[in-house]
């Protein structure tokens, strides 16, 4: 196998589940707590939630820096 076809299995799969990570997260306070409108503006992230959220960050950066490898590695976009 392909330095360049690791690396558009690896963008592929890591943005397919950020994607599903961004969708399982429940919904926190809308953009009107901010304004002074009743309801919290910062929740403490705790059990399912946090590990949804470490993971998103962890996808997002792996898709970044694979997306990055194509661009900047000499002979890997073909």
């Amino acid at each position: 196998m392909e330095l360049g076809s690791i690396l558009q299995f690896v963008t592929l799969g890591s943005g397919v589940l950020m994607i599903v990570c961004i969708l399982l997260q429940q919904r926190g306070a809308s953009l009107g707590a901010g304004f002074g409108s009743s309801g919290e503006l910062y929740t403490t992230r705790r059990g399912l939630d946090k590990n949804l959220f470490e993971a998103t960050i962890i996808l997002a950066v792996v898709f970044t820096l694979s997306i990055l490898a194509g661009l900047l590695l000499p002979g890997v976009n073909g």
